[in-house]
């Protein structure tokens, strides 16, 4: 189910505001249970069968942090208790994400002739089973509590808001949440307020951005012009950041309608000065989780060689890349940020004159976030190749349907590129909004995005979720 479809937003979201308000209201055990039954059946009403998989996932990793929190005092146990879980987790989404491309090139290699099974991807696998995970080693951590009861669990790892594209909830942000979070009308409002700008940034931006990305990345590569294809990166360049951003935003939004606070997930990557500071900014969730859970155990940035600094470098980025999909187009990508990561950390890029170099060091960030971003949208290394080389003088310069694109689309790119800043932001810093006028103009505003993607969405437009592959 999507957040920006007419069944969510006009039945599945105010039945479950209903019971969970007016009908469960004081009765938090009862909501939860509401939570986790809705949040199943949302999980269900795209793939019903792939619904059994989210409870096994739910079912083991109980049981597995009821293990880790009795044998705790046991380092023996306890880390045998992590491990498995690991291996369990990780063979799942091995199994339903990776095997495919595994048989492949075994056969594409070896020259055999193995049989490829034909497994669906299960949406927004990868997500759930970095929850899970962190469920239980947040309570190896005691950075949050064991839960007794498995619903509770459950509503953690399937919560529908950020169940099939992130934020990537840890447990231990979370755990107090479960049983203890407060509702009220000021958050349920600023939540209403975050889901419709997370609305308008899919519905209105990203996939009017998707419509140019996709024409210029599926154009043959000999009609290809070099404006097209310096115009289709820039266009997917904000197209995925509006796609994922705006769920986010839907998905921290919907949170604070049930009480719940998650952490953000992007922080206007785009004005970003390196690359390492990108990352700092882009998709932060995942960030976080594989530093605190990846990059620190492996000893971090305080090792005594830069040998072994590169290494957990290498580690990282390649699991990032693994991470976002089944191809080697993603692993390339991850690499592609190891080497620009590393070379920063070990020339000291971000204190290298901070000042005089800023316009130098945005140009150098955007230029190979996009570069990038043809990588991660290309269907396999030769295409990205072709690509690249007609960005780069390989093709005819410009011809009408180039014209046609950029003229007709100018306007969407104007206002993408600064809705990707922080100008708003920073003007309505400035206006003071206690004012009258500038509330009522705030809500003018907000009911006309609401509207406005409301009627695109009944049309029937393009409207697909990037990040529901991964």
């Amino acid at each position: 189910m999507l957040f920006a479809s007419t069944v969510f937003l006009f039945e599945f979201l105010p039945a479950t505001l209903l019971l969970y308000y007016l009908v469960l209201r004081k009765f938090p055990t009862a909501q939860n249970i509401l939570l986790l039954i809705a949040s199943l059946f949302f999980y269900a009403w795209g793939e019903p069968k792939y619904v059994l998989i989210m409870v096994l996932s739910i079912l083991m990793n109980y049981t597995f942090g009821l293990l880790v929190d009795k044998f705790r005092q046991s380092k023996g146990k306890s880390r045998l208790i992590i491990t498995l879980t690991a291996v369990f987790n990780l063979s799942i989404l091995y199994i339903f994400k990776y095997l495919v491309f595994t048989v492949k090139n075994i056969n594409s290699i070896a020259g055999l002739h193995l049989n490829v099974p034909n497994i669906i991807l299960p949406i927004g696998i990868s997500f759930f089973t970095f929850q899970a995970m962190s469920y239980v080693i947040d309570v190896y951590r005691e950075k949050g509590e064991a839960q007794k009861n498995p619903l509770n669990v459950g509503l953690y790892i399937s919560f529908f808001p950020q169940l099939i594209a992130g934020p990537i909830v840890r447990y231990e942000t979370v755990a107090y949440q479960i049983k203890h979070r407060k509702e009220s009308f000021d958050k349920f409002s600023d939540g209403v307020c975050r889901f419709i700008i997370g609305l308008g940034k899919k519905v209105l931006i990203s996939n009017t951005m998707a419509v140019v990305a996709d024409y210029s990345f599926n154009m043959p590569n000999s009609e290809l012009t070099v404006v097209m294809a310096w115009v289709g990166a820039i266009a997917y360049t904000m197209q995925i950041f509006f796609d994922f951003s705006g769920y986010s935003d839907m998905a921290i939004g919907l949170g604070k309608m049930f009480g719940f606070d998650f952490f953000e997930n992007f922080n206007y990557p785009y004005i970003s000065k390196s690359i390492s500071e990108f990352w700092r900014r882009w998709h932060i969730s995942l960030g976080t989780w594989f530093r605190d859970y990846v990059y620190f155990p492996l000893g971090g940035s305080r090792v005594k060689s830069k040998a072994r600094l590169v290494f957990n470098l290498f580690v990282v980025w390649a699991l990032t890349g693994i991470w976002h999909g089944a191809n080697w187009t993603f692993l390339c990508w991850g690499l592609m940020y190891f080497l620009l990561i590393a070379a920063e950390k070990l020339i000291g890029w971000e204190k290298k004159n901070p000042n005089k170099l800023r316009v130098i060091k945005h140009i150098y960030t955007l230029f190979f976030v996009i570069m990038g971003w043809v990588l991660f949208r290309a269907k396999s290394i030769t295409d990205a190749l072709n690509y690249f080389g007609t960005m780069f003088g390989g093709g005819e310069l410009i011809n009408s349907s180039t014209v046609y694109y950029a003229l007709n689309y100018i306007g969407f790119f104007v206002i993408a590129i600064l809705v990707s800043t922080p100008l708003f932001k920073k003007i309505s810093e400035k206006i003071n909004g206690k004012n009258p006028i500038v509330i009522i103009a705030t809500e003018i505003g907000l009911f006309a995005i609401l509207i406005l993607s409301t009627a695109y969405i009944v049309k029937g437009g393009y409207n697909p979720f990037i990040y529901f592959n991964f």
